[in-house]
């Protein structure tokens, strides 16, 4: 079984011809759904806790992939935002993988504070059942 991955740490930086059609081909794997966007749950590395679901579109994953650090999409807003930009509370990118279907990314990071805009340290912080 081959594992499908982008290494965040290992591609390149985005500055070169080469590198924009590098990203351009990672871009062109992912099943981007009518609106442009795909799911991306976010991971914490270190102790696996599922810290969000957001969306990105091409341009939120190029710039994830370039900075190493989360971009997503806002549906409400209809604009980019940069996970922490305000509350210093970013996701260091260490691996982002995408499934067998190529419409969900599983983003891994390292997070610095927390990850929930209530101050919670995943936003899967209530129950159901």
């Amino acid at each position: 079984m081959s594992e499908k991955r982008v290494d965040a740490e290992t591609q390149g930086t985005g500055e070169s011809g080469d590198e924009a059609v590098l990203w351009e081909s990672l871009l062109d794997r992912i099943k981007w759904d009518n609106r442009g966007l795909v799911p991306a749950i976010v991971q914490d590395t270190n102790s696996g806790d599922v810290l969000m679901l957001a969306y990105m579109n091409r341009e939120s994953l190029r710039r994830s992939l370039e900075a190493h650090q989360t971009w997503f999409w806002s549906r409400s807003r209809k604009c980019l935002w940069h996970k922490g930009e305000t509350s210093g509370h970013i996701q260091r990118i260490r691996e982002i993988r995408y499934d067998c279907d190529g419409d969900t990314l599983l983003v891994r990071v390292e997070q610095e504070g927390v990850a929930c805009h209530t101050g919670a340290w995943s936003c899967f912080y209530r129950i159901l059942k």
